[in-house]
């Protein structure tokens, strides 16, 4: 690969379990545990009717799970059981707890089956996050 010569470093992979707020920049290799079409809606774009659709998905790896949430061509790619490489993914607050999103700056490419199996009783999405504003004396 010619990636390695351009000055490319290697990705660092990170562990759902390690996701914190308002992080980006993440690598994950994940397995698709479910997924639920949340949005799909049609929008006239001139000639073509484009889609918009977004779906939820429950991810997870060793360490835990996390609800992913992905849109358009990516609902394609989360097919239950997949195994998937989520690169440059961040975490985006809904509603106080943490979703991971890949923007158009991340990428989702399906992967050779991983030989992990999911930590199903560590949903990360389900522990809610209260923002607290620290004042500094």
């Amino acid at each position: 690969m010619a990636e390695s010569k351009s000055g490319l470093r290697k990705p660092v992979f990170t562990k759902v379990d390690q996701l914190r707020p308002g992080t980006s920049g993440h690598t994950l290799t994940v397995k698709v545990v479910s997924t639920k079409m949340v949005l799909q809606k049609g929008r006239a774009d001139g000639s073509q009717v484009r889609q918009m659709r977004i779906a939820e998905c429950l991810v997870g790896d060793e360490t835990g799970l996390i609800i992913f949430t992905a849109r358009n061509d990516q609902v394609d790619l989360m097919k239950e059981g997949s195994t998937i490489i989520l690169r440059n993914a961040k975490i985006d607050m809904f509603k106080g707890s943490m979703r991971l999103a890949a923007d158009k700056w991340g990428r989702v490419e399906v992967t050779e089956p991983a030989d992990f199996t999911v930590k199903e009783d560590n949903n990360l999405s389900l522990i809610e996050y209260e923002l607290v504003n620290v004042v500094e004396d």
